[in-house]
């Protein structure tokens, strides 16, 4: 055989369809125009629009930020699991 690793098919899990949702939950969010598309209610003098989309920046800069620490995770388990060298 030649020394090529052997390419397997992506394993779904759990903890791998969390990340999904985490990274595609902005998006669906942002694309839904329809909710945010007004004016009220307002906070402090900013229309709903605009802080809504500010809050969105922070949730999403949250999410993504747990879906790296799920990857992180995830990745060291397989390759500990595997008795390979987790370097």
């Amino acid at each position: 055989m030649s020394g090529t690793p052997e390419v397997r098919p992506p394993v779904v899990t759990p903890v791998r369809v969390i990340i999904g949702l985490c990274l595609v939950a902005p998006f669906v969010a942002m694309l839904w125009v329809g909710s945010y598309a007004k004016t009220g209610p307002g906070f402090i003098g900013i229309p709903f629009f605009y802080w809504y989309q500010m809050l969105w920046v922070l949730i999403s800069t949250a999410l993504t930020m747990l879906a790296y620490q799920l990857w992180q995770r995830d990745q060291r388990s397989r390759t500990s699991g595997k008795g390979g060298d987790a370097r």
